[in-house]
C-alpha cells in the first residue's frame, strides 16, 4: 500500500511539474520574437535606403554629360598649355624624348648617394672600436707594463686611423655637396623672371582668344580627350612646324609644277553643310614626268602642305560651331597599282603628316570610284587599320555609285564637272540651285523653263548615264506666236560633252521648253539649273 502511495504522488508531482515547465519555456517565446522582429526590419529599410542614396550618388557622380566632360578637358589642357608657356617647353625638344638621359642621371647619382652612405657607416664602426677598446684598457689595471704600451700604441694607431677616416668622409660629403649645387649662370636664370612664350599655329596664336580653343579641342579629341597625350601632341606639331618652315612655306611662291599639281588636288565648292570641299584625283598621279625622281616627289609634297595651310588658315575659328573642318573627296579612278611602292610610301607618308598635324580636319572623307577588289578587302579589315571615329567618316563607292554617294553630301551645283556635277561659264552661280529629277524607262521627259518678260535666259542640263535624246524649243504666250527651235532633237552619247551649257535671247513672255526621251530600260537622273538675266544688264 506503502508503495501504491509513494508511486501516486509521484504521479501527481509528475504531472504539475509538466504544465509549469511548458508555460515557462512557451509564455516567453512569442514575446522574444515580437522584440527582435521589428529591428530587423527597421536595419532593414535603412540598409536600402542607404544603398538608394548611395546609388543616387553614385549615377550623379560618375555619369557626366559630353559637355562637361569636354570643358573640364578643356580646362585642365588649358592650363597645361599656359605651364609650358611660361616654362618655354615649346622652344626645347619634346619633353619625351629628353626622358631616357634624365633617368640616367638620376640612376647614376642614387648610386653616389648610396656609396656614399656605405661609407658613413665604417667611420661609426671605428668610434665605436674605440670605446670598446678604452673600456677594455681601463679593466686591466693589474696588466704588466709592456702590456699597457702596446695598448697605447694600439689605441694611438686607432685614433689616427679613425682621424683620417673622418677627413675622408667629411671630404667626400663636401665633394658630394659641390657637385650637387648648380653653377652661377644656373642660379642668375631661376633668380630672373622668364617671359610666357608665344606660340601661333595656323595663324591662331595660343590661349590668345576664343579661336585657340577651338584648335586645343582638335587636339583632345584626336586623342580621345586624354590631356598629357593631346599636349604632347600640340608640342610634336609646333616642332615640325618649325622644322619645315610651314610660316615660310605659306608665302612661298608657287613653282612651274604648280599648274599640273592642281589637276590633282584641289579646292572646290562647299558641301550641304558648308564646308570646303577638297578633290584628290589619284589617275593623275600616273604622270610619269611629274614624278620620275625623288627631287619631283618632294616638290609635290610641299606643295600640298602649302596648299592645305593656305586652306586651314582660310576657315573660321571664332566659335566651335563655326565650320573648321573640309570634306575630302579621293577619287580612285586610273589609279596608279601597288607595284608602284615609291609613290604610295609618299602618298602614306603625306596622309600621315596630315593626321598627326592636323588633327580632326576631317569632318566627312569620300573615296569614289573604289576598286573592286578594294571594297570586300576594307570590309574585312578596315576594322584593324583604322579607329571607329576614323570610320564613321569614311564613305566608300564604286564607279556606279560614286556619283549618288557625292550628291548625298554635296549639291549638284557645288560638285565638278569631272565629278558629275555642273560647270558655270555661263553667268550661273553657285548659288543658284540644282533640280533633280528622274526619267522612266522607254519614256518622256519635260522641263519648263519660264521667261516673263524680254531677257537672256540662260541654263545648264545633264544627265547621268547619258544614252538619250536632247532638245529645247521656245515657245511664246500669246496667240498667233510661233514656237522657236532653239536646240534641235539630239542624241546624247556618253561620250559627249557631259553638261548642256545653252542660252535663248526672249523677246516676249514664253517659255522654254526641253525634252529628254529615254529609250533604255534604265531610269535616268537629270540635273538642271537656269537663270534669267534682264536685257538691260547685259
Amino acid at each position: 500500500m506503502a508503495q501504491e502511495e509513494a508511486q501516486k504522488s509521484a504521479d501527481v508531482v509528475v504531472t504539475t511539474e509538466k504544465p509549469m515547465t511548458d508555460k515557462e519555456v512557451t509564455v516567453p517565446s512569442p514575446v522574444l520574437e515580437k522584440e527582435v522582429t521589428p529591428t530587423v526590419a527597421s536595419e532593414e529599410k535603412a540598409e536600402s535606403e542607404k544603398e538608394e542614396e548611395e546609388t543616387v550618388v553614385a549615377e550623379k557622380v560618375i555619369v557626366p554629360s559630353p559637355e562637361e566632360l569636354e570643358k573640364k578637358a578643356l580646362a585642365e589642357f588649358r592650363e597645361l598649355v599656359r605651364e609650358a608657356l611660361n616654362k618655354r617647353e615649346f622652344t626645347s625638344p619634346v619633353p619625351v624624348k629628353e626622358e631616357k638621359p634624365e633617368e640616367k642621371e638620376t640612376k647614376g647619382e642614387d648610386k653616389t648617394e648610396e656609396k656614399k652612405e656605405e661609407e658613413k657607416p665604417e667611420a661609426i664602426k671605428l668610434e665605436e672600436t674605440e670605446a670598446t677598446a678604452d673600456t677594455k684598457s681601463e679593466e686591466k689595471t693589474d696588466a704588466v707594463a709592456p702590456a699597457e704600451t702596446k695598448s697605447e700604441e694600439k689605441e694611438a694607431v686607432s685614433d689616427t686611423v679613425a682621424e683620417e677616416d673622418g677627413t675622408k668622409t667629411v671630404e667626400a660629403i663636401e665633394e658630394s655637396i659641390v657637385s650637387v649645387t648648380p653653377p652661377e649662370n644656373t642660379v642668375v636664370s631661376e633668380a630672373e623672371p622668364m617671359e610666357p612664350e608665344e606660340v601661333s599655329i595656323y595663324g591662331v596664336p595660343l590661349l590668345q582668344d576664343e579661336r585657340s580653343d577651338v584648335i586645343l579641342l582638335k587636339f583632345l579629341r584626336a586623342r580621345d580627350f586624354k590631356v598629357k597625350e593631346a599636349l604632347t601632341m600640340l608640342k610634336n606639331t609646333v616642332q615640325w612646324r618649325k622644322e619645315n618652315k610651314i610660316d615660310e612655306l605659306v608665302e612661298a611662291k608657287a613653282g612651274e609644277e604648280a599648274s599640273e599639281f592642281e589637276k590633282m588636288v584641289f579646292a572646290h565648292g562647299v558641301d550641304k553643310e558648308g564646308h570646303v570641299v577638297i578633290y584628290s584625283s589619284y589617275g593623275e598621279f600616273q604622270n610619269k614626268e611629274l614624278f620620275s625622281d625623288k627631287e619631283k616627289l618632294n616638290k609635290f609634297l610641299n606643295w600640298r602642305i602649302q596648299l592645305q595651310e593656305k586652306c586651314v588658315r582660310a576657315l573660321d575659328f571664332s566659335s566651335p560651331d563655326a565650320k573648321s573642318s573640309f570634306v575630302f573627296v579621293s577619287d580612285f579612278r586610273n589609279a596608279p597599282g601597288l607595284g608602284k611602292r615609291a609613290l604610295w610610301q609618299l602618298i602614306r607618308r603625306a596622309v600621315k603628316q596630315f593626321e598627326d598635324n592636323y588633327p580632326e580636319f576631317a569632318t566627312r572623307e569620300l573615296f569614289i570610284n573604289v576598286p573592286w577588289w578594294y571594297i570586300p578587302y576594307y570590309k574585312t579589315f578596315g576594322s584593324i587599320i583604322t579607329s571607329p571615329r576614323t570610320r564613321s567618316k569614311m564613305v566608300l563607292a564604286g564607279p556606279s555609285k560614286s556619283a549618288d554617294a557625292i550628291f548625298k553630301y554635296i549639291s549638284p551645283e557645288q560638285v565638278p564637272v569631272k565629278y558629275g556635277g555642273l560647270s558655270k561659264d555661263i553667268p550661273i552661280s553657285t548659288e543658284d540651285t540644282v533640280t533633280e529629277a528622274i526619267v522612266k524607262p522607254a519614256a518622256k521627259y519635260t522641263i519648263d523653263l519660264p521667261a516673263s518678260d524680254a531677257c537672256m535666259l540662260s541654263w545648264e542640263l545633264r544627265v547621268l548615264g547619258a544614252d538619250v535624246s536632247y532638245g529645247a524649243q521656245f515657245e511664246p504666250t500669246t496667240e498667233g506666236s510661233y514656237a522657236v527651235i532653239v536646240s534641235k532633237n539630239r542624241r546624247i552619247e556618253s561620250t559627249d560633252e557631259p553638261v548642256i551649257t545653252e542660252s535663248f535671247k526672249v523677246g516676249e513672255p514664253g517659255k522654254i521648253v526641253i525634252t529628254i526621251v529615254n529609250q533604255t530600260s534604265k531610269k535616268k537622273k537629270v540635273l538642271y539649273r537656269f537663270k534669267t538675266l534682264p536685257i538691260s544688264d547685259l
